[in-house]
This record gives C-alpha cells, sequence and structure tokens, in this order.
C-alpha cells in the first residue's frame, strides 16, 4: 500500500481548518491585557472595534456552521454505513445480544463518560478534527499539554473498536490522562468496516502518523520523542502499519515517515494473529462472513496477521528496524485472548527484535482502558507508559510529582457491573 500525502506540510495543515497552529502572534495577543474600559477612544478607533468586533462574529458564526455541516454529513454517512453494516450482519441472535450488552455497559458508565465529553468538547486543550488527508475519517484530536513552551513528547495514539465502530473519540480518555503529564497525544481517526477494508485502516493510519511525525512542531510536540500506540483493533492496525512500513524501507522505497522517528510501540490487548481469530470472534458475535469482509478475504489473513509476517525470514531484515515494542494484555479478556500477546512477543524475541510484555491478572479486555482511568488513582499500565516515554526526559520526575493523583469518575459499584455485562 502506498502512502501520499500532500508534497508540502504546509498544505496539509490548510486543511485542518477547526485548529491552525499556534502562532507566535497569537500567543503574543492572547496574553496582552485589554485596554480598559473607559479608556478615550482615538479618532476611528470605536469603527475599529466594532469592525473587529464583527469580524469575531463572523468567524465564529462560520465556524459553528461549518461544524453543524460537518456533523449533519457525519451523520448521513453514518446512518447509511449502519443500514450497509446490517446487511452484512443478517438476523443473528449473538450480534444482538452482544449490541444489548454494549449499551447496558454504556449505560452503566455513561456518569464518567458524561464527564470525559464534558472535557472533550469544552476543554480549550482539546483541538478537534485536524485534518491529516483526503479520505473520509482522516481526522486526528490533539490534546495538547498545559504549561511551558518547551517541545512535548508525542504520543499517536489509535483506537480500537473491532474494525466496526473505531472513533478518535474513545481516545479522550487517555488523552486527558497522559496530557495532564506533559505528553501531547494525537488520536488518529480511520475509515471502518463498511466504509473501508483493513487494507484501507493500515493505510489511514499510516498516514496520519506521517502526519504527526511531519507537523508535531506546529502544535508543540517533539518530533524527536514520537511513540505509536494502539488498543485492541487500533493495536492490531498500528501494529500492520508499523511492520509494513519497516518493509517498504527496506525495498527503499520513499515514504513520508520513518519507523525510526518513532520511540517505541505500545500495544494494549491487541490481537496478531488473525487465523487464530476468525472462529474466535464468530463464536462472539462478530460472524465469519464480515469478518473475512473486513478482512479482505481468507487469503490476506497471513498478510494482515503482524505475528505472522515477523516470522517470516524474508522480512528479518524489517524486523531489525522496529523500534522497542511493549506489549499490554489482561488475563482474563476474553475479546482478545492474552495468549495473542504472548505469542507475538516470542516471535518478536525469535527474531531479535526489542520487546516486552506486561500482564495483568484478573483484568478484562475494557479494565486497562476503560474501567481502571474511570476509577481514578493509580493507574499502573498508564504508569509504565509514561515511565518509558518521559526515561530520557530529565525534567520527568519533577513533573510526574507536580501531577494531581486522577480523581474518580464513577462510584465503585459502576465499573464493576459494567465489567459484568461488557460485551468485550
Amino acid at each position: 500500500m502506498e502512502v501520499e500525502l500532500p508534497a508540502r506540510a504546509s498544505s496539509s495543515q490548510a486543511k485542518a481548518r477547526e485548529t491552525p497552529p499556534p502562532s507566535p502572534a497569537a500567543s503574543a495577543s492572547a496574553t496582552a491585557a485589554p485596554p480598559a474600559e473607559d479608556a478615550p477612544l482615538l479618532p476611528g478607533e470605536g469603527v475599529v472595534r466594532r469592525r473587529a468586533v464583527r469580524e469575531r462574529f463572523a468567524a465564529r458564526s462560520l465556524s459553528f456552521r461549518r461544524d453543524v455541516g460537518h456533523a449533519a454529513s457525519e451523520t448521513f454517512l453514518l446512518t447509511r454505513l449502519t443500514l450497509s453494516l446490517l446487511r452484512y450482519l443478517g438476523i443473528g441472535y449473538r450480534w444482538i445480544r452482544q449490541f444489548l450488552a454494549l449499551c447496558c455497559y454504556a449505560l452503566l458508565l455513561m456518569p464518567g463518560f458524561i464527564q470525559v465529553l464534558y472535557y472533550y468538547f469544552f476543554s480549550s486543550q482539546v483541538h478537534r478534527s485536524v485534518v491529516y488527508g483526503e479520505q473520509p475519517r482522516n481526522r486526528l484530536d490533539l490534546y495538547i499539554p498545559a504549561g511551558t513552551t518547551e517541545l512535548k513528547p508525542v504520543v499517536a495514539f489509535v483506537t480500537g473498536g473491532a474494525w466496526i465502530i473505531g472513533y478518535k473519540g474513545w481516545g479522550a480518555l487517555l488523552g486527558r490522562r497522559l496530557a495532564e503529564r506533559g505528553i501531547l497525544v494525537a488520536c488518529i481517526d480511520y475509515r471502518n468496516f463498511p466504509q473501508g477494508t483493513i487494507g484501507d485502516m493500515v493505510e489511514d493510519v499510516s498516514r496520519g502518523i506521517s502526519f504527526v511525525c511531519n507537523n508535531i512542531t506546529s502544535y508543540g510536540g517533539d518530533p524527536e520523542r514520537i511513540y505509536l500506540v494502539g488498543q485492541s483493533a487500533g493495536a492490531h492496525i498500528a501494529a500492520c502499519a508499523l511492520i509494513n512500513q519497516a518493509i517498504r524501507e527496506c525495498g527503499e522505497d520513499t515514504s513520508t515517515w520513518s519507523v525510526a522517528q518513532l520511540k517505541a510501540y505500545f500495544g494494549i490487548s491487541g490481537g496478531y494473529n488473525l487465523l487464530n481469530l476468525v472462529d474466535h470472534f464468530h463464536r462472539r458475535g462478530l460472524y465469519r462472513s464480515v469478518f473475512l469482509s473486513i478482512m479482505e478475504g481468507e487469503e490476506s489473513l497471513r498478510k494482515f496477521s503482524p505475528e505472522v509476517v515477523v516470522k517470516d525470514v524474508a522480512v528479518r531484515s524489517a524486523v531489525s528496524l522496529l523500534p522497542q515494542i511493549i506489549l499490554f494484555h489482561g488475563t482474563s479478556d476474553c475479546s482478545m485472548p492474552s495468549a495473542e500477546s504472548e505469542a507475538f512477543l516470542a516471535a518478536l524475541q525469535q527474531r531479535g527484535a526489542k520487546a516486552d510484555l506486561f500482564l495483568y491478572e484478573g483484568k478484562t479486555h475494557t479494565d486497562l482502558f476503560l474501567q481502571d482511568p474511570l476509577r481514578g488513582g493509580r493507574d499502573k499500565m498508564l504508569e509504565e507508559i509514561v515511565a518509558v516515554i518521559q526515561n530520557d526526559d530529565p525534567g520527568a520526575s519533577v513533573l510526574q510529582l507536580a501531577v494531581p493523583v486522577a480523581r474518580r469518575l464513577v462510584p465503585e459499584i459502576m465499573p464493576r457491573l459494567a465489567g459484568r455485562v461488557s460485551p468485550f
């Protein structure tokens, strides 16, 4: 798959209508003290002020109209794709049961979700829907830390969603927690099925990574400290994009980003061998016919299985280019069995790659990413990620001490019950 971006970074940024890069002039004007209300007006100054007010109002109105128009088009697209997906799924009790369980799960955690949604839509630290490519859903959200003007370490995050219901907004809680620790987060959206198949998803994510590598300085990120993080299906897609890029580089293929620009890859509750997952997902309601349609047919399962690919002797030189790989998995994960991460770890280490695995006893598929962060307090997995990212930062320990303990967003009974009804 060939990943193409606009030749100039500025043209990509120009598409980010909702979130233009900050400029020194804008920062200076934002910090300047406003003129006193009772100060005498100079000749013509009243006209200038009224004109400025009208221009600001017009700009806000235009932005609002764009938001409404974008929301309307996305709603229409979502409705059309949902109907298309229902035709794929047909009438089956398994997926209906899973859907009802998902509704109950979301309802139980809704008090926490509402707080995260408020932060997502109203925090000045969140820059939503930055355009990174020309395909549908080629957008990303930025979570920019407050504080100093120093360049921040960067996390490029790829969310999960069974390759069907993924959305960049799912990374809001992770983005918030990492931004509190001085880490800039870019949550990459991508086409889901049936809007796209696995090849489209990998292409989108690779394009998003390229945008981050080439443009993140404009938003205060350090291009020398970029980390790739994926969760669930997002971990699988991100791993595919990373390995494909390494293979392209071994073939001397020119590209817009390099695996050498990534310091590490973190895979959270991911699946890395599709051959082992076909029957597993069929039993859980993601029917074989739908799964194979997502993965572009049975003949493509090996191609999009990171564990299988790294075992291939022909890509040994590509594996040597990979950054440090760190995997996280709960031992009670029923959606993506922890054996997936264990087998991927063994395959990587067999080829000489630097890889580690953290297993969390009794944790489910969503505990690490949702329930535990909603509980507040100490988050072991987040601490492991932050420790790796801030390892080379001399001021990291001081910053970490200044971060307040995350507050609880839901009563304990809520995540406990949600864990019992979770379809994941």
